[in-house]
């Protein structure tokens, strides 16, 4: 079972809100997931990213692989 970090889109039709979540990467983009490890809202001016550092760098340390989108929003997120 692969693990990957991705994002998970909320919010209403053109007001997107995503969750970055750890899920199986055999599931479906808004399905299951095994938890939350941040947001991210676009809509914002500049865009805000928040991270909960402990819980991804668990799942990192366990081999979970985060996506390219999620990778830059890792660069972006400010350092806590």
């Amino acid at each position: 079972m692969a693990v990957r970090i991705r994002l998970t889109r909320m919010g209403r039709k053109k007001k997107p809100f995503y969750r970055i979540v750890v899920a199986n990467s055999e599931s479906k983009r808004d399905g299951k997931f095994l938890e939350v490890v941040g947001t991210y809202d676009p809509m914002q001016q500049p865009a805000a990213v928040t991270i909960h550092r402990e819980k991804l760098q668990i799942w990192l340390d366990q081999g979970a692989q985060p996506t390219d989108t999620v990778k830059n929003l890792l660069k972006m997120a400010p350092a806590a």
